[in-house]
C-alpha cells in the first residue's frame, strides 16, 4: 500500500545550507547526507536548499543538520511561516551587503597600490611600506572569504577555485612583505589586490543572481489577497486571509481578489483569471460556480464558500510546481570550475614538485622558493576566474540596454542547446486584450449607426467585451450618446434605451428567447467567426437584429516576423494555449507555426513540455502569465515577457522587456555569443597557464615576470569580452 501524501511530507525535510560555492560544494552535501542510513538528498546550489527524503523518520532533523555542519556547511530548518522567509530575505540582504563593502573596499584601497606600484612617476621614498599599509586590510579582510573557504577545503581534503585565489593572495603578499622587509622594490602587491578585487566583483554579482532564484515562488504567494471579508453572523468582519477555515463564507465585491478557492452562493458575475489563466475573456459565474482564489471580481457582489485553504488551493499548487520545476532542473557546472576541478591540484602539486625538484638539483632555498611562488602566481586563476563574469557582465549589461535580461551562466549553455521553442498564445503571440475586429451589418443597415448604437450600451457595462466594443466606437465615431434603462442579464446580454430606441447586445440565443432571430447573412458570419475561435455580439432594435460584431484577441503585428526569427535561429516553434482549438488553428495559421497544443490547463503545461523534453526534444518557453511560470521553470530554458506578471519573470531565465516578440531571437543570439566569448576566454586564459607553468617551474620566469605575464591575461580576457558592447539586434 502507498503511503499517504501526509506520510510522505512527514518523511521529508527542507534544509537551508549555507557556505556552498560550487558545483563540488553540492556534491559534498549530497554524499553525506546519503551516508546516514534510509536517506536521499537534492542540493539545490541556485536556490542554496536541500531536499531531503528518510525512509526513517528515526533520523532526526537535527542529525541532518548535524551531518551538513560537520563537513563545515551551514544548516537550518525550512518553513513557510512568513517571519521565516523575511529572515531568510534578511539574511541574503546582509550577505549581499558585506560582499558589497569588500568590494568597494577593496577597490578603494586598492587603486593607489595599483597606481604607484605600475607607474614609477608617482613612486616616492618609502612607497613600499605605504603600498603594504593599503594592500594589507585587502588581502586580510577583502580576500577572507576566499581563504575560509580554501581553509575548509583543505580540512576535508579538498581544492576548488578558491584555493588557488587564496594562495595566489597569500603567496604575492608574503613574497612582497619578505621583499618590504629586506629594502626591495620588485613587489607583487598590486596582484594581489587586483585579483581581490575582480574576484569579489564576480562574487558579488553571482550572489545577486542566485537570490533572484526564489523570487518566483514569492511572487506567485504576493498574488493572494491579504484581508478577507468573512460572514460572522450575517455580519462582515475583515479578517486576514490565514484565518480563513473551510467552508467559512466570504464576501468579493467587484475589483476585489478573491481570498480563496471557493463555491458562489450568492451573487453573480464575471471573474478575470487572466493571472492565473492567462486567458483574457473573464469567466461568468453564479451560484454553484466554482472560483479560484487570486483571481479578480470584474462587477457584482459575490459571496463564496471557502473549499480549500492554503497548500491545498490552485495559486500554491502552481507554486509548488514551480518550486519542483526549479529543483529538478539540473545546474549546469560552470566551465569554470570544471577545467579547475582538474587544474587546481595539479598546480599545486606542480608548485611542491618544483620547490622539491630545485632542492634536490642543490639550488638555494631561495631559488627554489622563487620558482615554486612563479608557479603559483603564473597559474593564479585571475583569466580563468574573469572568464566568465566578465563576458556575462558585459553580455548582460549590453542585455540590459536593449531590454534583453539574462538571468546567470547556466541560462547560456541551455541557448546553445534548445532545438523547440514553444509559445503562450495570449500576451505572448497576441496582444492580450480583447478588441474589436470587425462589424458584420445585416442587409440594408449602415454599419456606423449600428457601432454607435451598440457602442453606446455597451458603454453602461463593465465587461471586458463591451468595453472593447464602446471604445472602439469612441474611437471611429468620437462620443457617444447616453443610455437610460440600462438592464444586465448576467453573462447573456445588456438591454437599454439609447435615442428613444430600445436595443439588445448580446448572444444569439439570449435574443432568440426574446424572438429576435438572424438574418441577412448574420448566421454565416456566427460560425466563421466561431471558427476561428472569435467571440460574437449581436445587436437588435425595434424587432430586428441589426448587426453582429467581432470581438477578439488579436494577434500582434510582429509575431509573425518573430516566428521566421526563430526558424532562422533552427528551432521549431510550437504554440501552447489554454484557448480553444479553432481559436489556435487560427492563430498558429496567421503567424506561421505548424504544431499547436490547444485547451491545455497551468499544469497541463508543465506536462506539455515534459512530454516534448522526454522525446528528445530541448525547449525553451516564451510565456507572460503566473499559468506560465511553472512551464517556464520546467523548461531548458524559460523566457518571459516583460509586460507580463511578476511571477513569469523570475521563474524565467530570460527576461524581453520590451514584451515584442522577436526580442526572443535576439536573447537567443545574444546569450549564443556571450556563451562563445566565455570559452574563448577560457581558452586563451587555459592555454596561457598550459604554456607558462612550465617555464615557471624551471625558473625562466621569476615572478615579477609571472606577475606581468598573469595581468596580460586578465587585460585579454577583459577586452574579449568588452567586444560583446558591439552587439547589436535584428530589429530596433
Amino acid at each position: 500500500m502507498a503511503p499517504t501524501a501526509s506520510a510522505q511530507a512527514d518523511h521529508s525535510v527542507e534544509l537551508a545550507i549555507t557556505g556552498m560555492t560550487c558545483a563540488s560544494c553540492v556534491a559534498r552535501v549530497e554524499r553525506k547526507l546519503a551516508k546516514l542510513p534510509g536517506v536521499s538528498a537534492t542540493v539545490n546550489l541556485a536556490t542554496a536548499t536541500a531536499h531531503i527524503t528518510r525512509e526513517d523518520p528515526e533520523v532526526s532533523q537535527e542529525q541532518l543538520i548535524a551531518a551538513v555542519e560537520a563537513i563545515g556547511y551551514g544548516a537550518s530548518a525550512m518553513g513557510g511561516e512568513s517571519a521565516q522567509e523575511e529572515a531568510e530575505t534578511d539574511t541574503e540582504s546582509a550577505h549581499l551587503a558585506r560582499l558589497r563593502r569588500r568590494l568597494i573596499g577593496s577597490a578603494l584601497l586598492g587603486l593607489p597600490v595599483v597606481l604607484v606600484s605600475m607607474i614609477p612617476a608617482l613612486q616616492f621614498d618609502g612607497w613600499q611600506w605605504v603600498a603594504l599599509l593599503l594592500a594589507t586590510p585587502v588581502v586580510a579582510w577583502g580576500a577572507w572569504p576566499f581563504h575560509r573557504a580554501a581553509a575548509l577545503n583543505l580540512r576535508h581534503g579538498s581544492a576548488t577555485m578558491d584555493t588557488l585565489v587564496s594562495l595566489g593572495v597569500l603567496a604575492a603578499y608574503l613574497w612582497s612583505v619578505g621583499v618590504v622587509a629586506a629594502g626591495g622594490e620588485h613587489l607583487y602587491l598590486e596582484v594581489a589586490v587586483v585579483l581581490t578585487a575582480f574576484l569579489l566583483a564576480g562574487r558579488f554579482f553571482e550572489a545577486r543572481a542566485k537570490r533572484r532564484a526564489g523570487d518566483a515562488i514569492r511572487a506567485l504567494m504576493d498574488l493572494g489577497a491579504k484581508d478577507v471579508a468573512v460572514l460572522r453572523g450575517g455580519t462582515e468582519v475583515r479578517i486576514p486571509v490565514e484565518g480563513l477555515a473551510v467552508g467559512d463564507l466570504f464576501v468579493v465585491r467587484p475589483g476585489e481578489k478573491i481570498a480563496t478557492d471557493g463555491e458562489v452562493v450568492d451573487g453573480s458575475s464575471a471573474v478575470d483569471e487572466s493571472l492565473l489563466t492567462g486567458e483574457s475573456v473573464p469567466v461568468e459565474v453564479q451560484p454553484g460556480s466554482a472560483v479560484t482564489g487570486a483571481t479578480v471580481n470584474s462587477h457584482g457582489r459575490l459571496v463564496v464558500r471557502a473549499t480549500r485553504i492554503g497548500a491545498d488551493t490552485k495559486l500554491a499548487q502552481i507554486a509548488a510546481l514551480v518550486e519542483r520545476a526549479q529543483t529538478g532542473k539540473a545546474a549546469v557546472q560552470r566551465l569554470a570550475d570544471r577545467i579547475s576541478a582538474v587544474f587546481v591540484p595539479a598546480v599545486i602539486a606542480l608548485a611542491a614538485g618544483t620547490f622539491g625538484v630545485w632542492m634536490l638539483t642543490g639550488a638555494s632555498a631561495a631559488t627554489a622558493l622563487t620558482a615554486a611562488i612563479a608557479v603559483v602566481i603564473i597559474a593564479c586563476p585571475c583569466a580563468l576566474g574573469l572568464a566568465t563574469p566578465t563576458a556575462l557582465m558585459v553580455g548582460t549589461g549590453r542585455g540590459a540596454q536593449l531590454g534583453l535580461l539574462i538571468s546567470g551562466p547556466e541560462v547560456l549553455e541551455s541557448t546553445r542547446r534548445i532545438d523547440t521553442v514553444v509559445l503562450d498564445k495570449t500576451g505572448t503571440v497576441t496582444e492580450g486584450r480583447m478588441r474589436l475586429v470587425e462589424v458584420v451589418p445585416a442587409a440594408g443597415e449602415d454599419e456606423a449607426e449600428v457601432l454607435r448604437l451598440a457602442g453606446a450600451l455597451e458603454d453602461a457595462s463593465e465587461h471586458p467585451i463591451a468595453a472593447a466594443i464602446a471604445q472602439a466606437a469612441r474611437e471611429r465615431l468620437g462620443s457617444l450618446p447616453p443610455v437610460t434603462g440600462f438592464a444586465n442579464t448576467q453573462g447573456r446580454g445588456v438591454t437599454g434605451t439609447v435615442e428613444g430606441r430600445t436595443v439588445h447586445a448580446g448572444r444569439a440565443s439570449w435574443l432568440g428567447q426574446q424572438s429576435l432571430e438572424l438574418t441577412g447573412g448574420l448566421a454565416q458570419a456566427r460560425d466563421a467567426a466561431e471558427a476561428a475561435g472569435r467571440t460574437v455580439v449581436f445587436v437588435a432594435w425595434d424587432g430586428q437584429v441589426r448587426a453582429a460584431l467581432v470581438v477578439a484577441d488579436t494577434v500582434k503585428a510582429a509575431s509573425a516576423e518573430a516566428v521566421a526569427d526563430l526558424e532562422r535561429l533552427g528551432l521549431t516553434p510550437v504554440l501552447l494555449t489554454g484557448d480553444n482549438a479553432a481559436a489556435a488553428r487560427a492563430v498558429a495559421a496567421e503567424v506561421g507555426i505548424d504544431r499547436f497544443i490547444a485547451e491545455v490547463h497551468p499544469e497541463d503545461k508543465v506536462a506539455e513540455i515534459r512530454r516534448l523534453q522526454e522525446q528528445g526534444r530541448v525547449v525553451a518557453m516564451v510565456g507572460d502569465g503566473v499559468n506560465d511560470a511553472a512551464a517556464l521553470a520546467q523548461a531548458d530554458l524559460g523566457l518571459a515577457m516583460g509586460t507580463g506578471t511578476d511571477a513569469a519573470i523570475a521563474a524565467s531565465d530570460l527576461t524581453l522587456v520590451r514584451g515584442d516578440l522577436r526580442a526572443a531571437g535576439d536573447a537567443i543570439r545574444l546569450a549564443r555569443r556571450t556563451l562563445r566569448t566565455i570559452k574563448a576566454n577560457l581558452f586563451w586564459a587555459f592555454a596561457y597557464n598550459v604554456a607558462a607553468l612550465p617555464l615557471a617551474a624551471l625558473g625562466m620566469l621569476n615572478p615579477m615576470i609571472a606577475g606581468a605575464a598573469m595581468a596580460s591575461s586578465s587585460v585579454f580576457v577583459v577586452t574579449n569580452s568588452l567586444r560583446l558592447r558591439r552587439f547589436q539586434p535584428l530589429h530596433r
